[in-house]
């Protein structure tokens, strides 16, 4: 049987599918939907049982697509958007239809290059959203935190001084909805005893605490994802790859930006506190600054060693103690 190979291209209210077969290529717009979504797998099952499916994750629109993905056997594939940015090159113009056509022909070529996508636990997905939504209040707060600066360099009368206070009363209210959100995230862990107890294995580790352990469950899909720590570290960019071309270009190691920007950021604020406090980490760090290295490269050594760190908890099923002689 010759393989089929899908892309899909998907918007909030619509999915456009680009089905290729050995000696044609058809397209498909349907509506972001279960029933239709449903109804057109079923017609490419019959065609290809085990077809190559490729979509990019572009959040919350995946799900109704995940939802029925799960009763088919389809070898189906979530790619981060640059790859496929990256992959097609220089190109003039785009539409739903031809980006579908674009990641149909992308995975044709570079499936064996990827890990296939599994469904995810109930409380992985909740916390997905949750930790979304978070995200979003964070977000909110500190615009109004800077706003609040702003117009207390020049607030001159009673309705600008008037708007400070009210800044203040929503950040409040945020900071209020930020723990409800928290709380939830915590009854949905409570939910998966498998996965409770590998976040609290990894929160031993020191700088590791809630936001940190939680973003590391929801990218690696409750830990099942990922498990090679270098590859994990690839996708939180904080491996330095060299930059060569014979001898007219040749510049130290850097990370590349082709990163998970949300894991990268969290990674960075768990090394921070980590070199913070009296532990193996803070003592590696301290040693390489002594020796001259660079402090944010040291840094981002600690942020390497934190997920070499939580990924052998979790292989090894232990609990972090603290070291000595650190390399």
């Amino acid at each position: 049987m010759k393989r089929i190979y899908v892309g899909v291209d998907i918007s909030k209210a619509t999915l456009d599918f680009c089905v290729m077969e050995a000696e044609q290529v058809t397209h498909h717009h349907i509506k972001n939907k279960v029933t239709a979504i449903r109804k057109l797998l079923k017609t490419i099952a019959k065609l290809d049982p085990e077809a190559f499916i490729c979509m990019e994750n572009t959040g919350y629109y995946n799900f109704k697509l995940y939802e029925v993905l799960e009763k088919f056997d389809f070898k189906t594939y979530v790619i981060d958007p640059k790859h496929i940015k990256r992959s097609i090159g220089l190109v003039r113009g785009k539409n739903d239809k031809v980006d579908a056509k674009r990641i149909a022909v992308f995975i044709e070529r570079k499936h064996q290059d990827f890990e296939g996508w599994k469904p995810a636990s109930e409380a992985i997905k909740s916390i997905k959203i949750l930790l979304s939504q978070r995200r979003h209040k964070i977000k909110q707060r500190t615009g109004l935190k800077q706003q609040n600066s702003d117009l207390k360099s020049v607030a001159f009368n009673k309705a600008t001084k008037r708007l400070v206070k009210i800044n203040q009363k929503s950040i409040k209210e945020i900071n209020a909805h930020v723990k409800e959100i928290e709380y939830l995230i915590g009854q949905e862990i409570n939910t998966d005893q498998e996965l409770k107890k590998e976040i609290q294995r990894i929160k031993t580790i020191p700088g590791i605490g809630n936001i940190s352990a939680w973003t590391l469950a929801v990218k690696t899909e409750g830990f099942k994802r990922l498990k090679d720590p270098r590859k994990l570290a690839c996708f939180a960019g904080v491996v330095p790859f060299e930059q060569q071309n014979g001898s007219s270009l040749q510049t130290k190691p850097r990370v590349s930006k082709m990163a998970d920007m949300q894991l990268k950021s969290v990674l960075q604020m768990a090394a921070m506190r980590a070199v913070r406090m009296n532990n193996d980490l803070q003592k590696y760090y301290l040693r390489k600054v002594e020796e001259g290295k660079n402090k944010m490269s040291v840094l981002n050594a600690v942020r390497n060693k934190l997920i070499h760190i939580a990924l052998a908890l979790i292989k090894n099923q232990n609990y972090y103690e603290n070291r000595l002689g650190l390399s």
